[in-house]
Formats: C-alpha cells, sequence, structure tokens
C-alpha cells in the first residue's frame, strides 16, 4: 500500500467510501465525481500504478469484478448500457496513480460517446506501416 495513494487510504478505511463490493483481492465503490449516475470504480487492493505491473491474479481479480459488477450496475440505475474502461498512465487521462476500472452507466441520448471518442485525430496509417505494427507487437508479446 502507499501511504499518499487515496485509493490505498480508501481500502485501509481512512478515506470513507460508499463501497458496493469487497473480496479479499479488490474493492468497488461509487465514484466521488461520477461521469454518470451509478459510476462505480473497481481497484485492486494492493498498490499497482499500471495494468502491466499487477500479478496475474490480481488483475484477474479486477478485471473478474468488472465483468460481474458491470450487469449490477447497468441494472441499479436502469441504464441502457454501459462502457467498461481503463486509463493506463498519465497519457492516457490517468489521474489517480492506481490501477482501476470504470463502470459507467449509459443512457441513450445522454450527450456522451463511445471508446473511439477518447481521440480526435485518427493516424492514417499505409498498409506497411500496419504490418510492421503487427509484427513489432506480436514479437513484444513473445
Amino acid at each position: 500500500m502507499s501511504s499518499d495513494c487515496p485509493f490505498c487510504r480508501i481500502v485501509r478505511g481512512d478515506i470513507p467510501a460508499r463501497v458496493v463490493y469487497e473480496d479479499d483481492d479488490v474493492l468497488s465503490f461509487l465514484d466521488a465525481n461520477p461521469l454518470a449516475r451509478g459510476h462505480t470504480l473497481v481497484v485492486p487492493k494492493t498498490h499497482h500504478e499500471r495494468v502491466a505491473a499487477m500479478p496475474d491474479d490480481d488483475r484477474d481479480a479486477v478485471f473478474g469484478a468488472l465483468g460481474r459488477l458491470g450487469p449490477s450496475v447497468q441494472a441499479a440505475v436502469d441504464a441502457d448500457g454501459l462502457n467498461v474502461g481503463m486509463n493506463d498512465g498519465s497519457a492516457a487521462g490517468q489521474e489517480v496513480p492506481h490501477v482501476h476500472g470504470h463502470l459507467v452507466p449509459r443512457f441513450e441520448g445522454d450527450g456522451g460517446g463511445a471508446v473511439h471518442s477518447i481521440v480526435r485525430t485518427r493516424p492514417d496509417l499505409p498498409d506497411e506501416e500496419m504490418d510492421e505494427l503487427e509484427a513489432d507487437i506480436r514479437h513484444a508479446a513473445e
């Protein structure tokens, strides 16, 4: 745990939160600054700043909880849909350097966008560059 991390402080009980789910590995609570009614966060109880830094069991616990809680959040607020996402790193918009997943209920006409609306300027990549990217990512994943 990190002494100055707000999510670690919530996990320890130093900061109050509206907890909706807890098990040995994760804590889930309503976002204090919600994007929508029912916006819920899922955090690992151990401090990890980035998804890639998490051991498999912590990562599986977070993603498992996101999958289990999503339908409950959506049903509780009678949402038409749900965005499930993570901001991984400051360049991606991560404001709290502790891995956390978002469950954001969506409603017809709410003015929000799809995940594809995150970046406004898309690259126009030729096939050769796409082929190189495929090979580079495949190689890095080995």
